[in-house]
């Protein structure tokens, strides 16, 4: 092969990005996907800047000071700990660990002072600084260390180190699980057809993709309009329909409606090809299609959550650019439209660690749930990382006493190609937000959906932020938009039964002539109320509903969508 020099180069490019690809895939498996490289240039972007501004210098040596003399002051006086849940045991009002968990705290307002974006420093760089400064912080909290925790060491000695043993017994079956690259088992107490994903219903159509289940009614009249549910695939399905107390599903047929639901298939690398074009077009259109066969004449109220719900609007914005009218209402839970401001999510997502990913996800075809669940983990290192190793490993405590938690374990995988296309079109680029995104070889715009909206925030989401949620208030403008703001997070906000303790959301409506509002402005003037949001959201589907008619047939084998089995079907029992 020659060169632009004339001259012969014996390794050609291909087989010199072979090779490069072959180093950086092995590298992000042991890094789960992470680039080393990209933390040194966030940290060395900050080191620079920081060299070249004295004022912070002297900010963060007052800071040290003052903080080191305070602490001096109180080894010999009257401590009070830091207001933190992590810090609320009685155990901890006591020296020397109520002076360990004021240490702490001021090393943490300290890592905050030096680590506040610096003029002329990249936005992102300091972003990453930030977060891996106070990642760093956390795991070094005295609360994770037996000698320094004053619960480990009062349940020690209560129980006479058997807490110890049971904690070794649990890090080994961990240990032993990750040697054989086994999955966690299956929680004991919520079986998944049993105890949770336990509403009845029939599969009445399956394909390579999705199966789709059609719930049992349970009232004798139901509303004419079904109500078809697309939910995120990089969870399963059953995260709204957990246990019978608080499954939306449920809750949704005991109102009266006829409820569908997509079941996502649990990918494998055979699976890598599968698009973002392929979701739409095996899920979201092949249900609908199938919704429309077993209710007939009838529009359909369609309900997308997560991811589900960007999907969702990506097909209505298709389906109203092609003049498709079957969508009666379109409700979204805790999904975004607009990417700019999408959370801490985005510290992950930059060309560097994306082409990581990509020659990573290129190898096995898929993303590992495991490895999305390390990126969650990071970003709530004190719940998710720090508190379950205290539990498990020092107090000998295995918890699955909570449905949401047994199924936040039962993670899914994603096709490599659909993943690398959703993160860098939509979560980089922007391109949904920016009218630049095709489906179907033309571009869409959320601006020609004209059917009724109704979209559901959370207060603390870090997934889907709710102020970048409120974000499609520039994007639809066309017809009526309901906006729900409500207390909890991206999961625990959305499954939010009647009845559940300190519950509130504020509510608001606008349409074409309303004058704009700022988030913090809606905010201000929307309805404020206790409890759930449930019943609004029923009152909202009711209002855009006909006159209740008797229930519809259980799938229609004259159009080939007979009944397959019963509910919860096979794709979410894969692991």
């Amino acid at each position: 092969m020659k060169s632009g020099t004339g001259k012969t180069r014996w390794l050609s490019d291909e087989f010199a990005n072979k090779i490069d690809d072959a180093v950086t895939s092995r590298i992000a498996g042991l890094t789960g996907g992470l680039p080393p490289a990209r933390i040194l240039e966030a940290y060395f972007d900050w080191l620079l800047n920081l060299a070249t501004a004295p004022g912070r210098q002297l900010q963060i040596l007052e800071a040290l000071l003052r903080s080191r003399g305070e602490l001096l002051i109180a080894l010999f006086g009257k401590i009070q700990p830091p207001s933190e849940p992590r810090f609320a045991a009685p155990g901890w009002q006591r020296k020397p660990f109520a002076w360990l968990a004021q240490a702490a705290a001021k090393r943490d307002a300290l890592i905050d002072i030096a680590t506040a974006p610096l003029p002329g420093m990249d936005r992102h760089n300091a972003e990453l600084v930030r977060f891996y400064s106070r990642l760093f912080a956390e795991m070094l909290s005295p609360a994770n260390f037996p000698l320094t925790n004053p619960e480990v060491l009062a349940a020690t000695r209560e129980q006479r180190g058997r807490n110890v043993l049971r904690g070794a017994k649990n890090a080994a079956v961990d240990v032993w699980l990750q040697i054989r690259r086994k999955p966690v088992p299956p929680s004991r107490r919520f079986i998944v057809g049993e105890t949770v994903a336990a509403t009845p219903g029939k599969v009445v159509y399956s394909n390579e993709l999705i199966e789709l289940i059609q719930y049992l009614p349970t009232t004798k009249m139901v509303h004419p309009e079904p109500v078809l549910i697309v939910p995120a695939w990089i969870m399963k399905y059953y995260i709204l329909d957990l246990s019978p107390q608080n499954s939306l599903v449920r809750w949704l047929v005991g109102q009266g409606h006829t409820v569908f639901m997509i079941s996502w298939k649990n990918p494998g690398s055979e699976d890598r090809h599968l698009t973002m074009e392929d979701y739409r077009q095996l899920g979201v259109l092949a249900a609908l299609d199938a919704v429309n066969a077993i209710v007939p004449r009838r529009k359909v109220h369609a309900v997308g959550y997560c991811v589900g719900g960007t999907l969702l609007s990506i097909a209505a914005a298709a389906m109203a650019r092609d003049g498709d009218e079957r969508v009666k209402s379109v409700t979204m839970f805790a999904a975004q439209t607009d990417f700019e401001d999408a959370g801490e999510l985005k510290l992950f997502i930059d060309e560097m660690t994306l082409h990581w990913l990509d020659r990573q996800m290129s190898k096995k075809g898929v993303l590992e749930s495991k490895q999305m669940g390390v990126a969650f983990s990071l970003l709530r290192s004190r719940d998710l990382i720090w508190s379950p190793i205290v539990a498990n490993y020092w107090l000998g405590e295995r918890s699955d006493s909570f449905d949401i938690m047994a199924w936040n374990a039962d993670g899914t995988r994603m096709p490599h190609r659909m993943h690398t296309d959703y993160l860098r079109d939509l979560y980089l680029e922007n391109r949904l937000a920016q009218g630049k995104y095709r489906i179907g070889g033309k571009f869409v715009s959320l601006g020609d959906v004209r059917v009724p909206l109704f979209v559901v925030s959370t207060v603390t989401d870090h997934v889907a932020p709710w102020k970048s949620v409120y974000k499609i208030r520039n994007l639809k403008r066309l017809g009526e938009t309901t906006f729900v703001l409500t207390t909890g997070g991206h999961n625990a906000g959305i499954v939010s039964e009647p009845g559940r303790a300190r519950r509130s959301y504020r509510i608001g409506s606008w349409d074409q002539d309303a004058s704009f509002q700022s988030a913090e402005e809606w905010a201000a003037s929307a309805d404020s109320h206790e409890g759930s949001w449930w019943p609004a959201w029923q009152i909202w589907l009711a209002g855009h509903s006909g006159k209740k008619v008797a229930p519809p047939q259980i799938g229609n084998a004259a159009k080939n969508y007979s009944v397959l089995g019963n509910a919860p079907g096979a794709y979410v029992l894969q692991r």
